[in-house]
């Protein structure tokens, strides 16, 4: 049955997003607007841009469905997700910047002075950027059919359409602006109607969601009941998370938006309270679900968790407003993706045709697009969260050691990093076969494949370590100046 206040929501939310993408489109004129918004967006402004890329429809919908069925165990998925911009902060954001790099490619290469480095790097932005964006799609079809009665691929083709629109338009200055208004919307599409639950809640006389199974405690104690196999995939999930953020093209390449490395750190500064203040609200939902909700329609238990709880038009008011809010999740993150993936292929797949420029930008990003919504249509539904997890963990086991080692390692080799990010892709690509092919997980096998990144993270270092120093002759010349532009504070450039 068709919602009309939740079609009225969407509608606007799709007309807030290109007319804001205008004001970006009036201002972008030259590459590096659309490749980096000419590295002059604020740190304020930049975080809620994050933000708004950031929290995907893993974030949104998927957390509280797998609170809901899974338990407390699933809450480190957002406090993974979190904590992964402390190590971010630590680590990356600032030498990042200072690099002057427009892509993770660009990164390895004058890191490296390697063309195989920069083409190995390339085929993983693209292989995470795809693995990233298939779920976005597929929420986009499966929320739009829930709320709205329509068709799953008008979910995924509308989203893709507003999202080419954007970029091909006005590049990062469009997207800047369109993903800090919709973190803001995201917050408020669950926070306000999560009050007026809560109430409905309170004056049902506070029932316990302890009530709601035999399980209940399980369900209210991490790693109630896993054993070693459940101590394992929770580290394996930490790992991933923390250490996945940092190679996640769509997050990295915001960093380069900064105008230094001070405003860099800052921004991740903000991105950390803004993270910390959403994910207070998805655990909301799903403690509600134990109550009201149908653990079997999980997916969309924060689409449906206001009509089951608030009858009438004050609880279909309440669902559009949350429906408005998921479909941002899925443009903004896309849009996200979709950047960065194109900004890779218009370099080096793209720009190898005599096409340059902007215009180079604008069909690396339509092929980022299309072609993991016509994945999306013709293949079933993975779980949203699932697929997520394992594209950080992808990063995770490749880029995250690339970074680590070429940010504070004067020993890295071509060598060493092309043998790392392969045995790390291969390691944690195990993984998402198996998650594919596999819809359940059980033992062992099972717990290693379904959560690769506490083996294949140390083993990609390991590797990436071992080859540099069997190639030490291998070091590139320029190495340190280079580690001396990535640590110097720009302050101090100045003051020379």
């Amino acid at each position: 049955m068709t919602s009309v206040p939740g079609v009225v929501a969407v509608v606007l939310v799709i007309i807030a997003t290109l007319a804001i993408g205008t004001v970006g489109l009036r201002l972008s004129r030259t590459t590096s607007d659309f490749f980096v918004a000419s590295r002059s967006v604020r740190p304020a402004l930049n975080a809620s841009a994050i933000g708004g890329e950031y929290l995907s429809a893993a974030s949104f919908l998927g957390v509280a469905g797998l609170v809901l069925v899974f338990g407390a165990d699933m809450l480190w998925y957002p406090v993974g997700w979190t904590a992964g911009y402390l190590v971010l902060l630590v680590l990356v954001a600032a030498p990042l910047r200072r690099s002057g790099a427009y892509t993770l490619p660009d990164f390895a290469e004058a890191r490296l002075r390697s063309t195989r480095v920069r083409a190995v790097s390339s085929l993983l932005v693209v292989a995470i950027g795809w693995l990233y964006l298939l779920p976005q799609f597929q929420g986009a079809g499966l929320t739009l059919a829930a709320a709205l009665g329509a068709p799953r691929w008008v979910g995924a083709v509308s989203v893709a359409v507003v999202v080419l629109l954007n970029v091909v338009s006005g590049g990062m200055r469009s997207i800047t602006f369109v993903q800090a208004f919709q973190y803001w919307l995201k917050v408020t599409a669950l926070l306000v109607p999560a009050i007026v639950l809560l109430s409905v809640w309170v004056g049902d006389g506070s029932p316990s969601p302890a009530g709601a199974g035999p399980n209940a405690a399980a369900w209210s104690l991490p790693v109630a009941d896993g054993g070693a196999q459940g101590l394992y995939v929770t580290w394996s999930l930490i790992i991933a998370t923390c250490l996945g953020t940092m190679g996640l093209p769509h997050v990295v390449v915001r960093f380069y938006t900064n105008p230094d490395g001070r405003a860099a750190r800052r921004t991740t500064l903000v991105v950390l309270a803004l993270l910390g203040a959403f994910y207070v609200l998805p655990p909301v939902y799903a403690a509600l679900g134990r109550i009201y909700g149908d653990p079997a329609r999980s997916d969309v238990l924060v689409l449906e968790l206001p009509r089951q709880m608030v009858p009438g038009l004050g609880g279909e008011l309440l669902a559009a407003l949350v429906t408005a809010g998921a479909y941002a999740a899925f443009l903004s993150t896309s849009s996200g993706l979709s950047i960065a993936v194109g900004g890779v292929l218009g370099q080096d797949v793209v720009g190898r045709l005599r096409v340059s420029g902007v215009t180079a930008f604008r069909i690396g990003a339509a092929i980022a697009v299309v072609v993991p919504c016509l994945l999306a249509l013709a293949t079933e539904n993975v779980g949203v969260a699932r697929a997520v997890g394992l594209a950080f963990a992808v990063a995770a086991s490749t880029f995250c050691p690339l970074l680590v080692l070429g940010i504070w390692w004067r020993g890295l080799t071509d060598v060493g990093a092309v043998a790392g990010m392969l045995v790390g892709f291969l390691g944690s690509g195990l993984g998402v076969a198996y998650a594919f092919a596999t819809p359940s997980t059980s033992g062992w096998v099972g717990a290693l494949l379904s959560q690769p990144a506490a083996w294949s993270v140390p083993l990609a270092f390991a590797t990436m370590i071992g080859g540099s120093l069997l190639t030490r002759r291998r070091v590139p010349a320029h190495v340190r100046r280079f580690m001396v532009r990535l640590h110097t504070p720009e302050a101090v450039d100045l003051a020379r």
